[in-house]
C-alpha cells in the first residue's frame, strides 16, 4: 500500500474523491491536514476514519513557523506522497524542501498561477482551459508539471466551465497520484 497525506482548506471535494477512488485500493490515506478549523472537509476525514491534523496559521508568527509545524505533524505518518488538494497556502522552503508533494491547479500552467485561475482561464483568449498537477516547489504553481487535462471552452458560460474544471480536476489528481506512485 502506498501511503498518502492529503492537505486541504475547504470543502474537501478532491480529498473525498481521493478517499473514494484510491483509499483501500492500493493506496492508504494515512492523514489529512487542514489549515482551516472550519473546513467542511474535516467531516470527510471523520467519516472515513482517517487521522486528521488541524494546524491554524493564526497560531503562528510566520509562514515558516506554520510550515515547520505542518512538516512536524506529517512526519510521523511516513507518507510516500503529500497531495495538496485545495490547500490554500503559499508554502515556504521549510515545507517544500522537506516534503515530497504534488499540487492540483485549475488552469493550464504556466498560465494563471495563483488565485482566481478558473475565471482568468475562462476569460483569456485561448480556446482551451484545463487543469494541471505539478510538483510543489517554493515557486507558487511553478513546479514541474506531472500532467494536464484540457477542455474546450466553446459553448460554456463561466458556471458550466467551472463545473467542468471541477470534474476533470478530480480525475487529473487521482491519475497523477497513480502515475507518481505507480
Amino acid at each position: 500500500m502506498k501511503r498518502i497525506a492529503v492537505l486541504f482548506s475547504g470543502r474537501g471535494t478532491n480529498f473525498a474523491h481521493i478517499v473514494k477512488t484510491l483509499h483501500g485500493h492500493g493506496f492508504e490515506v494515512v492523514v489529512a491536514l487542514t489549515n482551516n478549523p472550519e473546513a467542511e472537509g474535516i467531516e470527510v476525514a471523520n467519516k472515513a476514519g482517517i487521522s486528521l491534523e488541524i494546524v491554524n496559521p493564526a497560531d503562528f508568527e510566520s509562514r515558516e513557523a506554520f510550515d515547520a509545524e505542518v512538516v512536524a505533524r506529517l512526519q510521523p505518518y511516513g507518507a510516500d506522497l503529500t497531495v495538496l488538494a485545495g490547500f490554500m497556502r503559499i508554502l515556504t522552503p521549510v515545507f517544500t524542501e522537506h516534503v515530497r508533494a504534488i499540487n492540483l491547479h485549475p488552469s493550464l500552467l504556466p498560465r494563471h498561477k495563483g488565485l482566481h485561475a478558473i475565471q482568468k482561464s475562462y476569460e483569456d483568449a485561448y480556446e482551451e482551459g484545463g487543469v494541471s498537477v505539478h510538483w510543489v516547489t517554493s515557486e507558487l504553481d511553478g513546479g514541474e508539471i506531472i500532467l494536464q487535462k484540457r477542455v474546450s471552452k466553446k459553448g460554456f458560460d463561466l458556471q458550466a466551465y467551472e463545473q467542468t474544471i471541477r470534474t476533470i480536476e478530480k480525475e487529473a489528481l487521482t491519475e497523477a497520484i497513480r502515475k507518481v506512485l505507480g
